[in-house]
């Protein structure tokens, strides 16, 4: 579904992303870990076209984003078709993002009508079930400054599901909630994990990345440094820096 070869990218001099490599397979979860400033934002960003790579190669469901020739010189392909290739991913950010002057429901079916044409009577019942979903069907015409944290963030998942992607991408979705309103996001989450959604999530749960992902990816300093099923990353990390992070964490 994703493939990232050697992804490199600089901010200001800095070297954030050291050559990341990662392969995300249908129906797979990948939750990235790792300190703060280790590139885990940067690399979820790199993958669907909000930042640029300096150099390395990203394909998604096949489809070449960008790639680097033989002299280094990365290029993305043209920018409509970028945003075509980049459609099929979902993303949730740390913050909710919501439009404020818009109601829930309006939130949800503003994207899919506005980006894929879609008629309101065709979005409208999709909608509704997505918040069925999510458990906010009763909140479809309240404005998001009356809905709590996890609330908003459950909108915002529902608002990305909406745009029917193929692959959902989320940013440490639970880091401006309060621990209490924790549970209720992780709990979407895993219900699109057992409905088989291709997943990447970068996350400080280490709850949920032990529990629910397939995988676990350990970034630090820019750089992908062990990568194992997640029953094995917890159990047995292989790697000092990997085992010192998680009995911090754990």
């Amino acid at each position: 579904m994703i493939a990232a070869r050697d992804l490199r990218k600089q901010f200001h001099g800095v070297e954030v992303l050291k050559g990341v490599s990662l392969d995300i397979g249908k129906g797979d979860v990948i939750a990235v870990i790792g300190p703060s400033g280790s590139g885990k934002s940067t690399f979820l960003r790199c993958l669907n076209h909000l930042e640029t790579i300096d150099a390395g190669d990203i394909a998604i469901e096949g489809e070449t984003l960008a790639s680097t020739d033989a002299a280094g010189v990365c290029r993305y392909v043209p920018e409509a078709e970028a945003r075509r290739i980049c459609r099929k991913m979902g993303m949730v950010f740390q913050q909710f993002n919501l439009f404020p002057h818009m109601t829930v429901l309006q939130n949800i079916i503003e994207a899919p009508i506005t980006v894929k044409g879609m008629s309101r009577d065709a979005i409208l019942p999709k909608a509704e079930e997505l918040l069925r979903k999510v458990g906010l069907l009763e909140k479809r015409d309240a404005y998001p400054s009356r809905l709590s944290g996890g609330q908003k963030q459950r909108v915002a998942i529902a608002r990305a599901l909406a745009m029917e992607p193929d692959i959902m991408l989320f940013d440490e979705p639970t880091s401006a909630l309060d621990p209490e309103l924790t549970g209720e996001v992780l709990r979407t989450m895993r219900q699109l994990a057992e409905e088989h959604m291709t997943m990447l999530v970068v996350t400080h749960e280490m709850n949920f990345a032990r529990d629910v992902s397939t995988a676990v990816v350990f970034m630090d300093q820019g750089e992908i440094i062990e990568a194992r099923p997640a029953g094995e990353m917890f159990s047995d990390p292989r790697h000092p820096r990997t085992r010192c992070f998680l009995e911090h964490m754990l």
